[in-house]
């Protein structure tokens, strides 16, 4: 494939993993504002259809992409040469497996769960547990962070460590301050006002 065109399809899957993952979590956001079933719900619907529709399909073709790269361009385990590209691929599968398990899953669950509140016509005491919960909430918040670093070292190409370092370390220092402001910005288990 020519190098142009393999670009091309790495960068569009860039983005739309990028946009879904954007759109991840602005309806995660305003799903923490309400406590209003349905309200509630129908950002928890759009959070699955970001990561459905937008997030696994950008992923799948910047996996596609980056793999033809690797082998066309990187002549195949050379990559491990090169430290830039190493980071970049170990956090990529970092994040593929951990986004499709612990977050996704999550969320699915979440959803789930919404459904049954919304058929009892309350905010139930396991939906109250799940939207507590924390190690999906830091993974949900470190997806964005990963990302950024992930571009950052294909647009940088570092010859040593450090960028990778100090950006996994903000990286880990973003989404634990988000992991513990937000939800206490918008405290769900509290009742509020819509």
């Amino acid at each position: 494939m020519d190098y142009s065109i393999l670009k091309y399809f790495h960068i569009l899957g860039a983005v739309l993993m990028g946009a879904g993952l954007v759109g991840v979590w602005l309806a995660d956001l305003r799903s923490r504002q309400h406590r209003d079933l349905v309200r509630f719900s129908e950002a928890v619907r759009y959070i699955a259809v970001f990561y459905d529709g937008v997030v696994v399909p950008g992923a799948l073709v910047l996996l596609t992409s980056g793999t033809w790269f690797i082998i066309q361009y990187y002549g195949g385990w050379d990559f491990l040469k090169l430290s830039w590209l190493t980071g970049m691929i170990g956090l990529f599968l970092f994040e593929f497996i951990e986004g499709n398990t612990i977050t996704r899953l999550y969320f699915m669950k979440l959803r789930r769960i919404t459904q049954n509140a919304l058929d009892k016509g309350k905010i139930t005491a396991e939906l109250e547990r799940e939207r507590a919960k924390l190690v999906p909430t830091f993974t949900h918040y470190l997806d964005l962070p990963m990302l950024f670093l992930i571009i950052a070292l294909g647009a940088l190409k570092p010859t040593t460590w450090t960028t990778f370092f100090y950006g996994a370390v903000i990286s880990i220092a973003v989404a634990t301050l988000l992991t513990v402001v937000v939800p206490r910005i918008y405290p769900w288990g509290e009742a509020q006002n819509d």
